[in-house]
């Protein structure tokens, strides 16, 4: 189990690695941008829909990283009464049993709708760059299904005792490995 748990942080890792490029891409995107539409007067064409394209792709690829390292918002004034052992029930069956299929149940239409898009070859019809729309759809349902994976991960090391609500044991190991 320890191994399935591990390859699924791994999975996670890579994909938090793709958000990371992704933002290095953005922001690169955004600088050439603003120089080609301030200093030299020739604004692109492309700029909004890479901006939105990555963005929302940073977003989804790098939310299972951060369930994975602890780094979202955890609002527990009222689990945090509760015994140890029950917030760790309580997480695993809200993981296991809400978040989860609903993350599931995004990625089966983020993936239906990538592959109708590259099926049609469906582009962007607002904008004047039209750019092709399934790396994009593809983008955010590998996002969507990583998490789903990242879930479960996180629901099995709560049942099994692994993992306490608000620890911070994996924000540790990654801040050592800097």
């Amino acid at each position: 189990m320890t191994r399935l748990l591990d390859a699924v942080d791994g999975i996670s890792g890579i994909a938090g690695a793709i958000a990371m490029a992704m933002l290095a891409v953005l922001v690169g995107s955004m600088i050439f941008e603003v120089v080609a539409r301030y200093v030299f007067g020739a604004p692109t064409i492309w700029a909004f829909d890479i901006s939105y394209m990555l963005n929302g792709s940073i977003f989804l690829m790098g939310a299972a990283y951060a369930l994975k390292a602890d780094a979202h918002v955890r609002i527990d004034f009222l689990s945090s009464r509760l015994p140890e052992r029950v917030q760790r029930i309580v997480n695993a069956a809200v993981y296991a049993l809400v978040l989860a299929p609903v993350f599931a149940i995004f990625s089966y239409i983020g993936i239906e709708k990538t592959v109708k898009a590259y099926r049609t070859a469906e582009v962007e019809m607002v904008s004047p760059w039209a750019p092709l729309m399934w790396p994009f759809y593809a983008a955010l349902a590998a996002g969507l299904l990583v998490m789903t994976l990242q879930l479960l991960a996180e629901a099995a090391r709560f049942a099994l005792g692994h993992k306490s609500p608000g620890s911070t044991e994996h924000e540790l190991e990654d801040t050592e490995a800097l």
